[in-house]
């Protein structure tokens, strides 16, 4: 769908809507730009649109997480991946920026590297939800606030999600003019430059903000190859933004955007392995059968694995970008506000990896490449004041589509490693060059209405119902064909049929269509009780569905190419309290959620060969409870500590037909994973943080600042398979920032250091049928320095 077919939808119903709100006398009377109302209440809390009007978070009575503006410049963050470490109930992590996954409270996704795959944790953008994780791990710039909603969504806005939600909240224009510009220069190469203006274009009419990025850093990781550096980054991201106040009943704020992102790939750490099966079988062609039979030793390889040493000989890279355009118009009925968001937005992402991660000739060449479009549309009335019976209605519409183009080729040395018994003259006939391609298309149209609304029983007394009715239909196209190789028909019609089979069994030529339609009925209900005025109480439960989908990728023999919808039931209870003059917050929150059919990514190796079948499945039965604290002490005005923590108990609930993990494969494909804890979440996980200033006189209006972030995980597997061998080992990174604000905050002149104790610690482990274990290793220490610049 193109833009130039969007716009006309916008400007009808954005014109449609500020109609309704036009008041001719109005005219003479513009209010200041609401971007002008703090992000902060008066007392330092930050203010919250969760329930689609501006409260305290401490006022909600759900489960949620904020970072707001002063806690981003505190401490530098500038992506996601940055910030959930300031929130330990959320993790983010991945390879590349296609293969991240997102989860809370243990759920969400285990892997994005299925297009079919809807992801559980919805992000949005000033209220436009990004269809693809891939689409948000960017720059993040010029943000307000971030809140992290916890829990199924959808009565109350967008698109529904049945892990939660990152509302991500940029800053609006101002009529009054200002200027914030920053440059920062690190180690390894690190450089970033941030520059943010606005100004009124029409004096109390019409706003202008501009933003624009820029940031490189260096990889971590020396190719031993050809002595250069895996991991180098090249970030740009711009935003422009138009606020227009036609009367004092109508706000149009109109946003565009362009992001970009090239990179050298990754590197991964040969750091271990095993030739014997748990029962002490030798595991046959194992990677040191192999190694010997080529005669080839990985550099780096089972040495120190944080001297980042890797040897790629086919490029590794990728390429990506991002951009949209948004129309958000509101109005003022007196009685409500009259909504309509319109939203276009595209995503590329185009890699090529060295598949094999060596200096042999194996998989040269390997990857999908993502060409994402979609449209959005939402209208909602929410009610305005203090009144006994507060709500919220609202229709939603969501289209995407995805293009995905896969590439695999074999290469001269595919043979030797793979195949040691097939006649090797034959197999490399059938391998060498031999290079298969891809090509999905998945479609997605979602409707939704939805609603909300709170009884106010009493001062201390609410109760809270929300219902969703949602109606999906989605389709996907899938198409597997040989693009290049050796031509068989030169072969005898024996040594043609061998040689066919061997690449059939890696790569089938393969043709499909699937489609599928939900229909789910969807809500939630909540009761709140105000013990004191800063003592809230509450307890909810809530439905969520996660909508069928179609696989695509080359599936096993007896695996469906439709996938059955996720079923959810949240349970939740908490207390949100402040004390002495609220210098003290503390809350908690204890949660119990049932997912039915949790739809989770499988990899599926191919016998004992390099080559994955990746595909979606249903998980019977997946549970997630534990508890979440939140405090906050402010002993004086230049001190403020904090301290959240969480314990996530997560585990398979019924999955008795698990992928075996690599060192049990000779028993038996299959083992029963029921009661095993979900990979990559932490059960224990805690982030601590101080601010300190004091005043000093240098200018004028001088101070002196410290602020520090430490943040913990416990031990996790990485391994879908719960292989022993995926454990890493609980760690802990401290970031801090000591610098000196001049004039009021005019001039930052700031030192910071990430991972300051350079504590060695791995992200993700590897274990591969052949017994091989690779990992991704964290950055190791960073320091630079940051000045600052506001007007």
């Amino acid at each position: 769908m193109s833009l130039a077919r969007i716009l006309p939808s916008f400007l009808l119903g954005a014109s449609t809507i500020a109609l309704l709100g036009t008041d001719p006398a109005s005219a003479e009377e513009a209010p200041s730009s609401p971007a002008a109302e703090a992000a902060l209440h008066d007392d330092g809390e930050i203010l919250v649109t969760a329930r689609r009007r501006q409260e305290r978070a401490q006022d909600v009575p759900i489960s949620l997480s904020t970072v707001d503006d002063r806690a981003l410049v505190a401490t530098g963050f500038s992506n996601l991946t940055q910030i959930s470490t300031l929130t330990p109930s959320l993790a983010i992590r991945g390879t590349n920026a296609r293969n991240t996954y997102i989860n809370i409270r243990g759920l969400g996704s285990n892997s994005t590297q299925n297009d079919g795959l809807e992801i559980g944790v919805g992000v949005y953008v000033d209220d436009v939800y990004y269809g693809r994780v891939g689409s948000s791990q960017f720059d993040l710039i010029d943000l307000d606030h971030v809140e992290v909603l916890r829990g199924p969504q959808g009565t109350l806005f967008g698109k529904n999600t049945t892990a939660g939600a990152i509302s991500i909240a940029t800053r609006e224009p101002s009529f009054e003019p200002e200027f914030r510009g920053e440059v920062s220069l690190g180690e390894n190469g690190y450089r970033q430059f941030r520059a943010s203006g606005s100004t009124a274009l029409v004096p109390d009419r019409l706003a202008l903000r501009l933003t624009a990025s820029r940031t490189l850093e260096n990889g971590y990781f020396d190719n031993a190859y050809n002595g250069g550096r895996v991991g180098d980054s090249r970030n740009t991201a711009l935003r422009g933004q138009l606020l227009f106040l036609p009367s004092e009943r109508v706000k149009i704020r109109l946003i565009g955007d362009y992001s970009r992102q090239a990179a050298s790939g990754f590197g991964s750490s040969w750091i271990g392995y095993f030739t014997k099966y748990d029962n002490g079988a030798t595991i046959s062609n194992n990677i040191i059968d192999r190694l010997s039979r080529l005669g080839y030793a990985q550099p780096g390889a089972f040495g120190d694995p944080y001297a980042r040493v890797t040897a790629l000989n086919a490029p590794t890279t990728s390429h990506m970008n991002s951009g949209g355009a948004s129309g958000k118009v509101d109005v003022d009925l007196d009685w409500a506000t009259l909504t309509s968001i319109t939203a276009y937005r595209q995503w590329n992402w185009y890699p090529q990896n060295d598949t094999d991660g060596t200096a042999l000739d194996i998989n040269p060449i390997g990857g999908t490449g993502n060409r994402q479009r979609q449209f959005s549309q939402e209208v909602r009335l929410a009610s305005q004041g203090e009144r006994k019976l507060d709500y919220v209605v609202g229709l939603y519409y969501f289209h995407q589509i995805i293009h995905a183009l896969s590439q695999y080729a074999l290469g001269s040395d595919y043979a030797a490693w793979n195949n040691p018994t097939a006649r090797r003259d034959l197999a490399n006939y059938a391998y060498a060059g031999f290079e298969a391609d891809s090509a999905a298309q998945p479609k997605t149209d979602s409707y939704a209405a939805f609603g909300q609304t709170t009884w106010h029983v009493s001062d201390a007394l609410s109760l809270t119902a929300g219902l969703r009715f949602t109606h999906e239909d989605r389709q996907a196209s899938y198409d597997q064909y040989a693009v290049a190789g050796n031509d068989l028909s030169v072969l005898s019609a024996a040594d043609q049929a061998t040689a066919q089979a061997l690449r059939d069994a890696l790569y089938p030529a393969t043709s499909y269509f699937r489609k599928v339609s939900d229909n789910a009925l969807t809500g939630q209900i909540n009761i709140a009780y105000k013990i004191a005025p800063d003592i809230l109480a509450f307890a909810s439960y809530a439905r969520g569905v996660k909508s069928g989908g179609v696989n695509v990728g080359q599936l096993p023999a007896g695996v469906s190419g439709i996938v059955d919808p996720e079923k959810v039931n949240a349970y939740e209870v908490g207390l949100k309290s402040q004390f002495w003059d609220r210098r003290i917050t503390a809350n908690l929150a204890g949660f119990w959620t049932e997912v039915q059919d949790y739809q989770a990514a499988i990899a599926e190796q191919i016998g004992t060969t390099t080559s994955y079948r990746r595909y979606i499945s249903n998980i019977p039965g997946v549970r997630s409870r534990g508890v979440e604290a939140d405090l906050s002490f402010a002993p004086t005005r230049q001190l403020r500590l904090t301290a959240s923590g969480a314990y996530t108990d997560a585990t398979y609930k019924e999955y008795p037909n698990a992928q075996a993990a690599a060192e049990n494969r000779n028993l038996s494909q299959t083992q029963d994973l029921s009661g095993v804890q979900l990979p990559n979440i932490s059960k224990f996980t805690y982030a601590l943080s101080a601010d300190w200033t004091h005043p000093v006189r240098i200018v004028s209006d001088d101070e002196l600042y410290l602020r520090a972030d430490f943040n913990h995980r416990s031990s996790y597997k990485t391994d879908e398979t719960n292989s022993r061998y995926s454990k890493i080992p609980g760690y802990g990174v401290l970031n801090a920032r000591l610098g000196v604000r001049l004039e009021d905050g005019r001039w930052d002149l700031s030192i910071w250091a990430r991972n300051l104790l350079d504590k060695n610690y791995l992200t993700t482990l590897t274990t591969a049928a052949t017994g091989l274990i690779t990992a991704q290793i964290g950055n190791p220490r960073q320091v630079g320095g940051t000045l600052r610049v506001n007007f």
